[in-house]
């Protein structure tokens, strides 16, 4: 069974620092991506980051390019995401989504939304 157990939401001041971690398990983690996505009350939900278990390629919304960072412990199964210089912008519930990086003939560095989730964890950037 695919569990996916994240961490590290705070509350915090703009400017503030936050690494969040998603434990994996029930799956090989190098077989999978594993990405951040989050939703903020009132607004859709949109991928943050992600990271392929295989490769260690990585990808970034635009929006967090240069403030947060990815990374993975394949030997511990767990996913992080160092976030600097938060906005209250990027207040919202952060979930940690795993899935196959092979679909169909082609490897993918994000996980689709209709993958394994975790539930998620507040993260508050006051201003």
């Amino acid at each position: 069974e695919v569990q996916l157990v994240e961490s590290g939401g705070d509350f915090v001041q703009t400017g503030g620092s936050l690494t969040l971690s998603c434990a994996a398990s029930g799956f090989t983690f190098d077989s999978y991506s594993i990405g951040w996505f989050r939703q903020a009350p009132g607004k859709e939900r949109e991928g943050v980051s992600c990271i392929s278990g295989s490769d260690g390629v990585t990808y970034y919304k635009d929006s967090v390019k240069g403030r947060f960072t990815i990374s993975s412990d394949n030997a511990k199964n767990t996913v992080y995401l160092q976030m600097n210089s938060l906005k209250p912008e990027d207040t919202a519930v952060y979930y940690c989504v795993a899935g196959p990086s092979l679909r169909g003939s082609y490897y993918y560095t994000c996980p689709s939304e209709s993958d394994y989730w975790g539930q998620g964890t507040q993260v508050t950037v006051s201003s």
